[in-house]
């Protein structure tokens, strides 16, 4: 039989029909446990059956599948009784096997397992002549019927302790023994357990309880193929974007004891600390236990190193004899064995040149390794895994970049909830994750107020329907944003990730009354002033205040990215409007700025009024007395943002947004503005209703405000220009890049230009001096990229603006998306949220035509991107496939981009080279 229509694969006894490189196949656990038996690590024997079984069994059924593979099954079956010296379903000598799924790649805890499978009454009490252990041997059937009525019967699943009738007759039985421990339990007590665990299948599913070994297999294996679409393995794969049609394979191996006595153990080993990552064996262990007890938290697990029992003891306040008595570790209860455990773990380490999370049984003073797989770890762990294995020449640098996942360099940037506070507090609702961070303050419901409470020493988080950029002020000062409406590319969602602060945005459950000032929380009323508490990275609100901790960059972190740095051919710039997020970003390695909004920049204070003032001026001399107020305030802008830069590019938008956003809206603050100009509020009134537009993203806005009005422009470039010129005096170097928006035709873009060209030309006259600049456009409407060529005649430098190109090209809002696109993902409509990550099919078709197009008409176009697309890492290969020469994101997002444009590199790189083996050969 070929390895195409195998079935099963045996290991055992050094001997093993698989590798650890067909885990596609043999799923991680069924193929690493093939390796460990080819290097000689004590495996028990078994056998794997294939992926390819469940996804058969998952299109034809059980009896296709259990036909199909009958006669491997039963060849499989006596290998194992051929190394283990056992007979299934025989009376006196019983084989009695485990069975396990595995998928590809790990999800713990996610499918089913069925431990002890092949008792019956008859085997039971050959296996009590056989070991002369009466307890273990009732304890080892008591246990099966359990999980494979659980598991394969539906009577009640394991994991719901408070309805579970086995767990129930096990208290009760406690109870009425006055004992504490399932191991205090005699033979006699468990036989009645037994009998009654009997009694409980027969009265739930209205079947006795299997007594055919082989029919137990069957159903233990079709079990394990249906745990793949249980709900928690469905919902695990979706929020780890593992593909539902991979299916598990399923690992059926011999039965080794934990449970046999005093001298028999279970427990789980890490070969370094998964939560700091730190070079240190630790784990723990049970005595006299099999391994769902270590899991279950049924008993208090020991820790395996002498060092790990006394940090633990410490923590729980257990004095050093106290410790030694009743919980020493297996260092000091079984030295010979942990010896070789450790042996062991160093040995997977090296071999597997991973961090490895290892089940292990001793039976009878013999260890046993049960699996292996590289162990989960926190972001802190990962990155010090990483760097401590390749400066241990144990990876090189491009494994290093590739072992990190870039999302979860987040949890190394942003406070996070101490986790047991969390757990104190109510939760109150659920919105998205819109920008990391845990954020904790007293809800306030205007900018205004926002301000107000904070300079009055208060913490707060800024609660909103929607913001906009006349929110930014209160966005600043807040702890944190919430909003009822928007996405993942919202206003508040773009300006929070820019701001490194928590969001959680789109909890449309949430009902907001400006009037009142309150928020409906379900059925709870919450007034201003009241606490409340964000999660940005889970979407979770709760009542009430909850403690925070920084997070600290470590030298591992520094290290880490400056091998990600030596690896990328792309550079990652931010955006950032403000001195303070040019900081953040810079910190964070960043090369430029890709995006400044100068929108941002008219809220601060003196500014405002003279956007307003400028915006409900009568006449073209009316808006340039306005902008001549507005000149001095931008070009110190843009000083700060050179200086903090000094030398590095800063791409500078002009002026994009609608100018409805700027004005006010409700009628105190109009009725302040009209006073403010001596003018009637009526007139306020009646000139901002003139702005109103049904559609005002794709309205006037854009490069459309410079052409109408070129004084808006020209004010722009000269505060760029005098800014650089200003500081070129100081020994300071400028870059500048002046960036078009919404170009959507190359007379557009020519016709800013040349208001552009003109203003500079009239400020170095003015300086007697110049300075380099160029002058480019952000293509982000869908005819710009299909007229590239002609756009990159005049453009000197393109950057897509993904989150308008991807509104464009869909035609979603992406502010109003959020109603459909959980249906969409939901019902498979969409795969992903193409506001999160690039839709290459369609967004990335039309930036590659641009990419192409444009470098056709100028050799030297300069081209990035600085959506929020920029920092996903996904989208970041997208980029660098397609050519660009930089991504730009928020700040808080640099390293992440960092690290996926070097993986982007290094994947790039491996596959010319397999290309090039293979052609060689």
């Amino acid at each position: 039989m070929t390895n195409q229509t195998q079935t099963i694969f045996t290991f055992g006894n050094k001997l093993a029909e698989g590798n650890a490189s067909m885990k596609e196949l043999l799923g991680g656990k069924g193929a690493n446990l093939c390796e460990m038996n080819l290097i000689g690590i004590p495996v028990p024997p078994g056998f794997t059956i294939t992926t390819d079984m469940c996804r058969l069994y998952h299109s034809s059924g059980e009896n296709q599948v259990l036909e199909f593979m009958f006669n491997d099954l039963f060849k499989a079956m006596q290998f194992i009784e051929e190394q283990t010296g056992t007979k299934f379903g025989d009376a006196t000598n019983p084989c009695l096997v485990s069975v396990r799924s595995g998928s590809r790649v790990s999800m713990p805890g996610m499918m089913d397992t069925v431990l002890n499978l092949g008792l019956n009454e008859k085997s039971v009490q050959g296996l009590i002549d056989k070991t002369g252990n009466a307890r273990f041997a009732w304890d080892s059937y008591r246990r099966f019927i359990q999980m494979y009525a659980a598991v394969v019967m539906g009577v009640k699943a394991a994991t719901d302790q408070d309805e579970d009738p086995f767990e129930n007759i096990i208290q009760e039985a406690k109870k009425a023994k006055g004992i504490k421990q399932d191991n205090d339990f005699t033979a006699q007590d468990l036989k009645e357990i037994t009998a009654r665990f009997k009694e409980i299948v027969k009265k739930e599913s209205g079947k006795d309880f299997p007594s055919d070994p082989w029919e137990q297999l069957g159903g233990a294996v079709i079990a394990v193929f249906n745990s793949w679409m249980n709900d928690r393995a469905v919902y695990y794969r979706e929020l780890n974007h593992i593909p539902h049609h991979w299916g598990t394979a399923v690992t059926v191996q011999a039965m080794v004891f934990g449970n046999m006595g005093d001298h028999s153990a279970t427990g789980v080993a890490f070969t370094r600390d998964a939560g700091t990552g730190e070079n240190l064996f630790n784990g723990e262990y049970l005595i006299n236990a099999q391994g769902e007890d270590v899991v279950a938290g049924i008993r208090t697990p020991r820790q395996i190193t002498i060092e790990g029992s006394k940090r633990w003891a410490a923590l729980c306040g257990v004095t050093e004899e106290r410790r030694s008595e009743e919980f020493p570790s297996l260092e000091e209860t079984m030295p010979d064995l942990f010896r070789q455990l450790a042996e062991a773990g160093a040995i997977l380490e090296s071999h597997f040149r991973d961090m490895q999370d290892i089940e292990f049984t001793i039976q009878e003073g013999k260890l046993w390794i049960l699996q292996t797989r590289n162990g989960k770890r926190t972001g802190a762990a990962m990155v010090k895994m990483a760097v401590d294995m390749q400066q241990e020449n144990l990876i090189g640098q491009q494994d290093a970049i590739m072992r990190i996942d870039p999302n979860r360099l987040d949890e190394l940037l942003h406070p996070i909830f101490d986790p047991s506070a969390a757990l104190k507090c109510r939760e109150l609702g659920q919105g998205l994750p819109a920008s990391p961070g845990a954020a904790s303050g007293r809800m306030v419901f205007s900018a205004a107020d926002a301000q107000n409470w904070t300079a009055d020493g208060e913490q707060v988080i800024l609660v909103r329907t929607e913001t906009s950029p006349e929110d930014l002020k209160g966005m600043v000062v807040a702890e944190g944003i919430l909003t009822a409406r928007g996405g993942m590319t919202s206003h508040a969602a773009v300006v929070a990730r820019g701001m490194g602060k928590c969001c959680v945005a789109g909890a449309e459950a949430v009902k907001i009354d400006y009037k009142t000032r309150t928020a409906l929380f379900g059925g709870e009323i919450l007034q201003e002033g009241d606490w409340i508490s964000l999660d940005g990275s889970t979407g979770r609100i709760y009542k009430g205040k909850i403690k925070t901790t920084e997070a600290e960059l470590s030298i591992d972190f520094d290290r880490l990215m400056l091998m990600a740095d030596l690896h990328a051919r792309m550079q990652v710039r931010t955006n950032a409007d403000t001195p303070q997020d040019v900081q953040t970003a810079k910190r964070f390695g960043a090369r430029g700025i890709g995006l400044c909004r100068t929108e941002h920049m008219f809220f601060e204070d003196g500014k405002i009024t003279a956007m307003r003032e400028m915006i409900l001026a009568e006449n073209e001399d009316g808006r340039r007395k306005a902008l001549a107020r507005l000149l001095p305030m931008q070009r110190r802008d843009f000083e700060s943002i050179f200086s903090t830069m000094d030398g590095l590019p800063v791409t500078i938008r002009l002026l994009d947004p609608p100018l409805h956003e700027f004005v006010p809206h409700e009628d105190s603050s109009q009725k302040r503005l009209a006073d403010q100009m001596g003018i009637s509020q009526k007139t306020v009134r009646e000139k901002i209703d003139s702005l109103h537009e049904f559609n005002p993203m794709l309205g006037h806005r854009g490069c459309r405000l410079g052409n109408t009005y070129p004084e808006i422009t020209e004010m722009q470039t000269r505060a760029i220009l005098e800014a650089a010129l200003n500081l070129k005096k100081e020994c300071i170097i400028s870059r500048p890049e002046i960036m078009i928006p919404l170009t959507g035709t190359v007379e557009e873009m020519e016709f800013q230009k040349q208001i552009i060209e003109a203003a500079a030309q009239a400020v170095f006259d003015d300086y007697n001096d110049r300075i380099d600049y160029l002058v480019g456009t952000m293509i982000e409407v869908p005819r710009a990229a299909l007229t590239a060529d002609k756009i990159a005649e005049s453009a000197e430098f393109f950057s897509f603006g993904t989150n308008d190109l991807t509104q464009m090209t869909y035609g979603y809002s992406r502010d109003d998306a959020g109603k459909f696109l959980p249906l969409y993902l939901e019902k498979g409509i969409l795969k992903h949220d193409p506001f999160q990550i690039l839709d290459q099919e369609g967004v990335g078709q039309l930036v590659n035509i641009a990419v192409k197009k444009g470098l056709s008409s100028r050799k030297n176009l300069k081209i990035g991107i600085c959506g929020e697309h920029g920092g996903e890492p996904a989208s970041v290969e997208f980029c660098h496939n397609a050519g660009l020469h930089y991504v730009s994101c928020s700040p808080y997002r640099v390293p992440i981009a960092r690290l996926a444009a070097a993986q982007a590199s290094i994947k790039q790189k491996r596959a010319e080279t397999e290309m090039l083996e293979k052609l060689q050969i």
